[in-house]
């Protein structure tokens, strides 16, 4: 998924502190993210998806489809939301704003993300991304400049 972060970056002319400050992250997380030392997780899509509505999110977390859908589809989708959903969970869409600080777009877009994230399999998100990570070796640093290193031992 960093990859097609990376992507979405470029392919709108950014740097990265550009497009951390663009999408409301640091830019010490987005290095980490480019530099695999953390993995992406559900909050930056939200950010993304929240800073740029065409984004198509099944490209960014599956790589299925292209990078942008239609404005189309994207009406498409938040008025199907509406009319099916419970009365009292709905929200009104009957103006959505091009721009992204409008409570009412922004609430669309992160009904838009939820919508198509809980299409696929909770399990699936839980394991997203993620690897067995071992610990190799604890630090302790102490007030008085010195320091211990803690190794667990092999099994």
């Amino acid at each position: 998924m960093k990859d097609r972060i990376r992507l979405l970056m470029e392919s709108m002319h950014m740097t990265q502190k550009s497009f951390s400050d663009f999408i409301g992250v640091s830019p010490a997380l987005l290095s980490s993210i480019f530099s695999e030392r953390t993995k992406p997780t559900l909050n930056i899509v939200e950010a993304l998806k929240s800073k740029i509505p065409n984004l198509n999110t099944d490209w960014l977390l599956f790589e299925k489809g292209s990078m942008f859908i239609s404005e189309s589809k994207i009406n498409d989708n938040v008025s199907h939301q509406v009319n099916n959903s419970p009365i009292d969970q709905q929200l009104n869409f009957s103006v959505v704003s091009s721009t992204p600080s409008d409570s009412n777009s922004s609430s669309a877009l992160r009904q838009s993300v939820n919508s198509t994230l809980n299409n696929y399999q909770k399990s699936d998100l839980k394991n997203f991304d993620k690897q067995r990570r071992n610990i190799t070796e604890i630090r302790v640093f102490y007030d008085d400049q010195t320091w211990e290193s803690f190794v667990p031992k092999k099994s």
